[in-house]
């Protein structure tokens, strides 16, 4: 079974969310994510002051398996990136909930986080899923 923190929000595309302070969000992937990926050999991160919107692409993750792309769970300004993937790609598998975020957004709102799934909603998404 995979990790699922309690205190991240949750999207249906694996992304996970953490509101930090007034309007920061931290964003990764989720451990089910690169569980089903496999072996990360590639993330596209992106850099500050780009634009991400909620529910559209701002990267994707490549995987000895796949490539997929990574969707927003906000709308906001990348603040900052995550550089430390680009050398160290196999962090998201070793640490996708903590040295393995992949960006932090400046949101417009925090009202995108309060609707995304809870823990306990993204565990029964899991479970539905099989």
């Amino acid at each position: 079974m995979s990790t699922i923190p309690r205190d991240l929000r949750y999207t249906k595309d694996h992304e996970w969310a953490r509101a930090e302070g007034d309007s920061t969000v931290i964003v990764g992937i989720t451990d089910y994510a690169q569980d089903a990926l496999g072996d990360i050999v590639y993330v596209e991160v992106p850099t500050a002051g780009e634009e991400v919107n909620l529910d559209e692409p701002f990267g994707t993750v490549e995987s000895t398996k796949s490539v997929s792309d990574l969707i927003s769970p906000v709308t906001g300004v990348v603040a900052e990136g995550n550089t430390e993937l680009l050398d160290n790609p196999e962090i998201l598998n070793e640490d996708p909930y903590g040295d393995g975020w992949i960006m932090k957004v400046s949101a417009e709102s925090l009202d995108d986080i309060n609707d995304l799934m809870t823990a306990a909603e993204y565990a029964e998404y899991l479970e539905d899923a099989k």
